[in-house]
């Protein structure tokens, strides 16, 4: 009997959301065009996400039969592994794998926990698609700029002393409310003061935001030296710029004021963040990796078009407060690879902590590495360099060429080779167990 080799080149489709970057200077685009014969970009369009993997909404076929991955691992369980199939069960991935292209703000979001996702989808199918969690990751492959989770206490506290127009749309009573909260030694009562401020400022008028907003970006054009009490962004660049970008891209916008509540992440190429699920965040600017559990729930607040479900977003946040650097994850050395001699590599992985997925971000100048199997599924992305990836490990070999946006799914327990020159890709796969024996 001849097994199937559970090796495919896969096709993935491309989300033209209006936060994208423009045609050519989206790495979601060049990658799609890359790997389909059937894409031309459009340099007028807006290129977001490139989605690998399952999920229903945009799931990614087999180049070679034209076979969705969904029905390929449907019809064959050895493709995700017993461990997995045990863990999460069967017909689908436990992740969804990314490239997002960020021309302008995405929303001010939060994602579900899994019961509250369970909730949302029964009572509101059609703005929650699904049922599951989405815990995220993401791994800067250009310069990122974000916002992710709650600041310090007292760096919010200063932006009350030193912005006239957040004090304003906040008021007296609220601000005194917060700082009384801050004097508790009980960390529930600094939650409940954080809790009660942001809430108040979510849920302001629409007038009084957008007199508040007038001000605001008049004191980031006129005063941009001392705005904000002179603070700068982590990245160096000035706070008066930030909102008046944003401003530019989402006119008087309640997520203007959230920048004084949520930290300013600026990440380096192979640079990380992971954000748990009811975590607040928002992404401005940059290309990543991301990854995360299957799913598609986003709940969002402000700088979108889409559907706001603010009273949902205040609900379900921990209100968790932390330096940005909470947040930042640190890779540590991938230890299943082994190199030919005078090759040149680097595996690193990115492992938050949750089981449906991990990252491993792989760079060879040349040469080759063999990669041991894993007992779950995995897909990898080329991003740059040319060679070959070849799978082999008792079921029959297949190779498939490498360039800049192949896309290849590995089925559980596959051993691999890359081989090639100046190669860098990113690998999810599923954390349940990391190799096999």
């Amino acid at each position: 009997m001849v097994l199937p080799v559970p090796l495919y080149e896969l096709r993935c489709g491309v989300n033209n959301y209006d936060w994208g970057k423009p045609g050519s200077t989206s790495r979601a685009a060049q990658f799609a065009a890359a790997a389909s014969i059937d894409l031309t970009i459009n340099e007028s369009k807006p290129y977001a996400e490139l989605w690998m993997g399952t999920h229903p909404t945009l799931p990614s076929t087999d180049v070679a039969s034209g076979r969705s991955l969904r029905d390929l691992v449907s019809t064959n369980e050895s493709l995700l592994g017993p461990a997995v199939v045990g863990k999460f069960g069967s017909g689908t991935l436990p992740f969804l794998f990314k490239v997002l292209s960020i021309g302008k703000a995405l929303s001010i979001q939060a994602h579900p926990d899994k019961r509250l996702a369970e909730q949302l989808h029964a009572d509101d199918p059609k703005n929650y698609p699904d049922d599951n969690h989405k815990p995220e990751m993401a791994i800067a492959i250009t310069p990122f700029t974000g916002l992710c989770g709650f600041r310090p206490l007292p760096e919010i506290d200063q932006f009350l002393s030193t912005v006239p127009a957040l004090r304003d749309l906040l008021g007296s009573e609220a601000i005194d409310a917060f700082r009384s909260s801050l004097a508790s030694e009980d960390e529930a009562d600094r939650k409940r003061g954080l809790r009660d401020l942001y809430a108040g400022l979510m849920t302001s008028d629409s007038t009084a935001i957008a007199s508040s907003a007038e001000s605001l970006v008049g004191a980031a054009k006129s005063q941009p030296d001392t705005f904000a009490g002179g603070a700068r962004l982590s990245n160096g660049d000035s706070f008066s710029d930030l909102i008046i970008e944003l401003n530019n891209q989402f006119p008087s916008d309640i997520g203007l004021f959230s920048t004084f509540f949520l930290n300013f992440v600026s990440l380096s190429p192979g640079q990380a963040m992971f954000l748990q699920a009811n975590e607040p965040h928002a992404y401005i600017s940059g290309d990543i990796i991301e990854c995360m559990a299957a799913s598609d729930n986003v709940v969002r607040a402000g700088f979108t078009p889409k559907f706001k479900d603010v009273k949902t977003l205040i609900n379900m946040l921990t209100y968790r407060s932390a330096p940005v650097s909470a947040q930042i994850m640190t890779p540590t050395q991938y230890p299943f690879g082994i190199l030919s001699p005078d090759t040149k590599s680097e595996s690193l992985l990115y492992d938050p902590p949750i089981e449906e997925f991990a990252v491993v971000r792989t760079t060879l100048e040349s040469g080759s590495v063999e990669f041991q199997g894993i007992l779950g599924p995995s897909i990898i992305i080329f991003t740059a360099g040319s060679g070959e990836v070849r799978g082999g490990g008792g079921v029959g070999k297949e190779v498939v060429s490498i360039r800049p946006g192949t896309v290849v799914f590995v089925g559980a327990g596959l051993y691999i080779q890359v081989e090639g020159t100046g190669i860098e890709c990113y690998r999810a796969f599923c954390s349940v167990e990391q190799n096999v024996d």
